[in-house]
This record gives structure tokens, C-alpha cells and sequence, in this order.
């Protein structure tokens, strides 16, 4: 299978330069990177792509049974990788693709060279000693909607989700994101995401991380962002001024200007 047409891989900037993998978050495609890449691609060689199931990949890759765990999410990465030969990437990871970074760093360590987390989380349901920012009811409540009514859901929380209500075209932006997703797979998607349990894995990850937060943010609370921060020894907490869980959208010169300060000191 051509991995480069499957997951629409695009590469933008000098082809020498160090390796930027951009990965989106679930109800997304590679768009939602569309106003930081070309600043990064100056420095980068940029790697887009959107996940099976999402955006222009080939649907028909797609299976439930690869796509239920975060670690079929991350065989993607890695077969991206391995189809271009990337090494030393550097692996920047929107939403729940922060958890699917440190999956495939760990399945192929030789091939990655730092982490850029936006907006993490490990665990979004709430538990003694820790707040992932959602009870298990709430939880429950959002995937039964979202499975009943995808398109309505979306409607309702995708705005929510961004953030930003004095600027309308955002939400507008990320429903229609959403909206152009397969609703059966929208709801596996869904599902791996908000049920997925990553903590554990956070104290094995070995490469400087950024962790990189909003300062409000209702899917990853800024709780969220200092225990991802002190579960990586090697890690940097980075607080933007904005709000909602798409910085890259909502504040990409400053989420550019993070990364960039990050990259350049791990250089």
C-alpha cells in the first residue's frame, strides 16, 4: 500500500532541514495546521498527513478493529515515517495525538527527536487524585449524543471545543472539521479518544518535550498540562495566552513563536 497516498501526506519547506511532523486531533484533517506551517517551513522540512479515516486519506484503509486503540492512530505515524525515512523528528501532536506521539516514539525511538504536546491528555475522566476535567457520567453523555446525533453534536460542541465565541468563524470552522468526518467513524474515533487512559505511559518518554497549553481550555484543563508536565522528566510547560483546546488556529503566531523557542533550544 502507498502510505504517501493513504494518509494524503503533503511536505512542504527545505528538504535538508530538520523534520517537523504536524498530527492533527480527533475531527480534524492536516487544515487545522494550515496557518503555523508555512511559518515553520522556513526552518522545517514540514510533514503533514491526515490520520485513515480522516480528511482526504483513503477510507478504505480504515478498519474499527486498527482504529479502536490510540495505537493503530500511532502504527500511522510510524509507517509515515518509515514510507519517508524520517529521523530525528521532531513530533508535534494536537489533542489526543500527544498520547498517539508517545506511542510511536516509543514503537520506533531511533526515528524521533522531541515531542511538541498541544492541548494533552492522557485521561479525560476524572479519578481520585486526579482531574482530567470530565466526570465518567459526563463522558458517557458525550459519546451517547454524539453517537445518536453526530451532526448536531458537532454543531453544538464544536464551538465549545474552540473556544473564542467573540470570534464565530472559528467554531464554524472546527463544526464543519467535524461535520466532514464519517459519522461511523467519527464514533470509533471518539470513543479511542475520550476512554483512553495514557498515563502510564508518560514516565517512560525519554526526548525533550514541550507540553504546550491554553490558558483555558475545556477538553484539557490547565491541571491536565502540569501533570503531563511533572510525569516527563525532560519536559517544558509552556502557558499561551489564548483560549480554547486550537491555539494553532486561535493563536498561531504564538504557538509558531513556542515552537520555534522549544525547537531552538533542543536543537
Amino acid at each position: 500500500m502507498d502510505i504517501v497516498s493513504r494518509n494524503n501526506v503533503t511536505v512542504t519547506g527545505p528538504h535538508d532541514a530538520p523534520v517537523l511532523l504536524l498530527a492533527h486531533g480527533f475531527g480534524c484533517d492536516q487544515n487545522m495546521w494550515r496557518l503555523v506551517a508555512p511559518a515553520l517551513a522556513g526552518d522545517h522540512r514540514v510533514v503533514r498527513f491526515d490520520y485513515v479515516g480522516s480528511g482526504k486519506s483513503d477510507l478504505a484503509a480504515w478498519s474499527e478493529s486498527r482504529y479502536s486503540t490510540l495505537d493503530g492512530y500511532a502504527r500511522d505515524v510510524v509507517e509515515i515515517c518509515e514510507a519517508l525515512d524520517l529521523r530525528d523528528v521532531r513530533f508535534v501532536g494536537h489533542s489526543v495525538s500527544a498520547m498517539i506521539g508517545v506511542l510511536a516514539a516509543a514503537a520506533a525511538p531511533d526515528r524521533f527527536h522531541s515531542l511538541i504536546m498541544v492541548g494533552p491528555s492522557p485521561h479525560y475522566i476524572d479519578t481520585p487524585g486526579y482531574r482530567g476535567g470530565f466526570s465518567a457520567e459526563d463522558i458517557d453523555e458525550l459519546l451517547e449524543s454524539l453517537e445518536s446525533n453526530y451532526l448536531g453534536w458537532s454543531a453544538t460542541m464544536a464551538p465549545v471545543i474552540m473556544g473564542n465565541p467573540d470570534r464565530p468563524e472559528l467554531g464554524e470552522e472546527l463544526t464543519n472539521s467535524f461535520c466532514a468526518t464519517d459519522p461511523a467513524i467519527a464514533r470509533v474515533f471518539a470513543r479511542t479518544t475520550f476512554l483512553s487512559d495514557s498515563r502510564d505511559h508518560l514516565t517512560t518518554v525519554k526526548l525533550p518535550t514541550l507540553v504546550l497549553e491554553c490558558s483555558q481550555d475545556v477538553i484539557a484543563p490547565r491541571e491536565v498540562g502540569a501533570y503531563v508536565h511533572a510525569a516527563i522528566p525532560d519536559s517544558r510547560l509552556v502557558t499561551l495566552d489564548a483560549t480554547g483546546h486550537c491555539p494553532q488556529l486561535s493563536a498561531p503566531e504564538a504557538t509558531v513563536a513556542a515552537i520555534t523557542d522549544f525547537l531552538g533550544s533542543r536543537s
